[in-house]
């Protein structure tokens, strides 16, 4: 099955794989190189623990996909950054509330956040699942009134799964990791989780007696976001974005996203783990493929200032 699947991904992504080039153009303005040069070093808030887009590492350094796009945004458009101590997502978006942070990753635009954030265009999207004990039939969330389930606290669908499923018992967690945990320890019947997020957890941790239920209809279009006062950072990202090419985009993803080690976690895990890991894998990468060949659209234009893009 490793094999099988290793062999469906090279089918998918090999065409879109190609070397790093040696000279990587700048893609900024002379205009946008001054405003960098005026704002100097920039503030990036890490979230700590939301794998594989951004977390800490075992050696200490922050690590993930967002980490990764970011860095090839940086090389193309000349920004210079400095990261923060890593938090819950909770406390770095009050750093940004009071603009003690410059930049996020790997958030998600909801009318809250739109209020001190510019978010640039998405560059990668995962759906959002519901995840249970395997010892139990596959639950759904309206079968759920009453019961506790975990979400991450001030993840974006925290505020969407309240709103349509008011009779649950929400359970705000930090992140996705204690989602889990409080599946596995009974205190949640089930969890709302990212696919991507929820297999490298699993993975990491070794976690057996999980099973995906399925969709939630809910996708994460991750972006990155900026303090609401600087829209011309906003267009600096998008540019940076856009410039990236569709094969190192596209590595990226394949590196974080594709290797869900589907067979690895079948050898110890029950037999609806398997089933609901294999689904959420082909759904991940399906969605990573076809992401990274349709995404690429002109960068937005700058908006005035203090503006926000719509909910």
């Amino acid at each position: 099955m490793r094999a099988w699947l290793a062999g469906l991904a090279a089918a998918l992504l090999l065409p879109l794989a190609a070397a790093q080039p040696a000279d990587t153009p700048v893609v900024t303005s002379a205009a946008q190189q001054a405003w960098l040069r005026e704002r100097g070093v920039l503030r990036v808030a890490p979230e700590r623990d939301y794998g594989p887009f951004v977390f800490v590492a075992s050696d200490g350094r922050v690590a993930g996909l967002s980490v990764e796009m970011l860095q090839l945004v940086q090389r193309r458009t000349g920004i210079d950054l400095r990261w923060l101590p890593a938090q819950p997502l909770a406390a770095q978006l009050d750093l940004a509330r009071a603009r003690d942070a410059d930049l996020l990753t790997s958030l998600r635009p909801n009318p809250e956040r739109s209020a001190f954030l510019l978010f640039t265009r998405p560059y990668v999207k995962v759906p959002a699942i519901l995840v249970a004990r395997a010892d139990r039939a596959p639950p759904t969330l309206q079968s759920l009134q009453g019961r506790p389930v975990a979400v991450g606290a001030g993840y974006a669908v925290e505020a969407v799964v309240r709103a349509s499923y008011p009779q649950v018992r929400w359970l705000a967690v930090a992140d996705d990791q204690q989602a889990l945990d409080a599946v596995l320890a009974r205190r949640a019947d089930a969890a709302v989780v990212d696919a991507a997020s929820a297999a490298f957890v699993i993975r990491r941790e070794a976690l057996a007696g999980l099973a995906s239920a399925g969709e939630i209809g809910f996708n994460y279009e991750l972006s990155f976001a900026v303090r609401a006062d600087w829209p011309e950072l906003r267009a600096i990202l998008d540019a940076g974005i856009a410039a990236v090419p569709e094969p190192e985009r596209a590595a990226v993803l394949q590196r974080w996203l594709e290797p869900l080690d589907a067979a690895g976690l079948a050898a110890r895990a029950p037999l609806a783990t398997r089933l609901g890991v294999l689904l959420v894998a082909f759904a991940v990468l399906a969605g990573v493929v076809l992401y990274a060949r349709h995404a690429r659209v002109k960068p937005a234009l700058p908006r005035p200032r203090g503006g926000r893009p719509p909910p």
